[in-house]
């Protein structure tokens, strides 16, 4: 049988999307581990795969917690399921791994496990994981197995993305001054804020912005610089924190000044939390997990006009043209663009578009800001020297 392949309306964009797979071809074996009560199954991380009938088999759910392993296997349509994730990878030997849960703790160890395995691909919920150096060691795994690991930031694959890249690459913001970025701002405000949600913004960062160079950073309690006495054990599995505010600046690769501010309890529930690139002629806007993702402000954010300005939907056909691929909002949050971009890389022998690569980078993104605030708001460079959580050092 003829390979099948839908390509979406994206392809202007450079935006390819392969459907289905050869018949002739074995579907990949997909095994799912979450943790019931210690992050669940992330937004959809394990049902996703039952999208995909054609390119894979969803063969095994691994959960800790009985009555959330029982659900799961209800969910997933499986007979049998396991109680121990490495069990489960001895057994399953699976071809891909989702690491769902959303606490962090727990995602070093399940990717080495599932990289020991003998996994070929791996995707993994955000954030990446606790520390550098634990991220130095899944890379150290996959550059060794060569497997293929994505980080589950769905925004990364949205198909509007590359088309926002080419606005700035061909001058319609102008000059490209600087990148604001804010979290939600919600009770997880400051330091939860940054690990949690400003992943997201931090991975965009580094898409438009290459490689950080250099963090300054200030974290405060209550108004005032948080200290060891502030320090607790922070939610959501990502160790010591501490902090309702944070403030924090990036020196980048390409000479573009990043910001990043969580202020708790600061934010507005309609606007959601995203970043904004500001130029000399243009601000382009991103709203994290809302359609559409991107509007284009023409004119100078600094400049003082009389006459009103309108925002522009940026579609992945362009500005201001109606989005072409239908149901796109699904798409992105149900992680299917990024799942399936997981198989292509698989397929072609290339780097998933949010690599392990890129899910280390949001990590010292995040860890420098403590560092910096530990040395008193200096300077501090990329690579970070401190690969632990610099927390434990306050």
């Amino acid at each position: 049988m003829n390979r099948r392949q839908f390509i979406g309306s994206t392809l202007s964009a450079g935006f390819a999307l392969a459907m289905h797979a050869s018949a002739a071809e074995r579907k990949l074996r997909v095994a799912v581990i979450g943790h019931t009560g210690r992050g669940n199954y992330g937004h959809g991380l394990d049902v996703v795969w039952l999208t995909l009938p054609d390119e894979v088999e969803l063969v095994a759910v691994a959960d800790a917690d009985a009555k959330g392993l029982a659900a799961a296997q209800q969910r997933l349509k499986l007979a049998k399921g396991y109680a121990d994730y490495r069990a489960m990878l001895a057994e399953a030997k699976p071809d891909i791994v989702a690491i769902a849960p959303r606490f962090i703790d727990e995602h070093h160890d399940m990717a080495l496990a599932a990289l020991a395995a003998g996994a070929r691909g791996i995707y993994c919920e955000k954030p990446f994981c606790r520390s550098p150096a634990e991220a130095d060691a899944i890379l150290a795994a996959c550059g060794k197995s060569g497997a293929k690991l994505a980080v589950a930031h769905r925004n990364r694959y949205h198909p509007a993305l590359p088309v926002a890249e080419k606005l700035v690459k061909e001058g319609a913001l102008g000059r490209l001054l600087e990148i604001r970025a804010r979290g939600k701002e919600d009770e997880r405000g400051g330091a939860l804020d940054l690990w949690v949600l400003g992943a997201h913004l931090f991975n965009l960062i580094n898409f438009f912005c290459g490689a950080p160079a250099a963090c300054t950073a200030t974290v405060l309690q209550d108004g005032r610089p948080a200290t060891r006495a502030d320090v607790k054990d922070g939610a959501e599995g990502t160790g010591p924190l501490a902090g309702n505010e944070v403030h924090a600046r990036y020196e980048t690769e390409r000479g573009i000044p990043a910001f990043f501010d969580s202020v708790q309890k600061a934010g507005d529930k309609q606007a959601g939390f995203g970043l904004q690139l500001i130029g000399t002629a243009g601000t382009l806007d991103f709203r994290v997990d809302q359609e559409p993702f991107v509007h284009l402000l023409p004119g100078g954010a600094v400049q003082l006009r009389k006459e009103p300005r309108a925002w522009v939907p940026v579609s992945s056909a362009g500005p201001g043209r109606p989005e072409p691929i239908a149901d796109l909002a699904r798409l992105v949050s149900s992680h299917q663009l990024a799942v399936r971009d997981l198989l292509a890389a698989l397929r072609e022998h290339r780097a998933p578009l949010c690599d392990a690569q890129a899910g280390r980078t949001t990590i010292e993104m995040i860890c420098a800001v403590f560092d910096s605030h530990r040395l008193g708001s200096q300077r501090v460079t990329f690579p970070l020297q401190t690969r632990e959580n610099p927390v434990t050092k306050w």
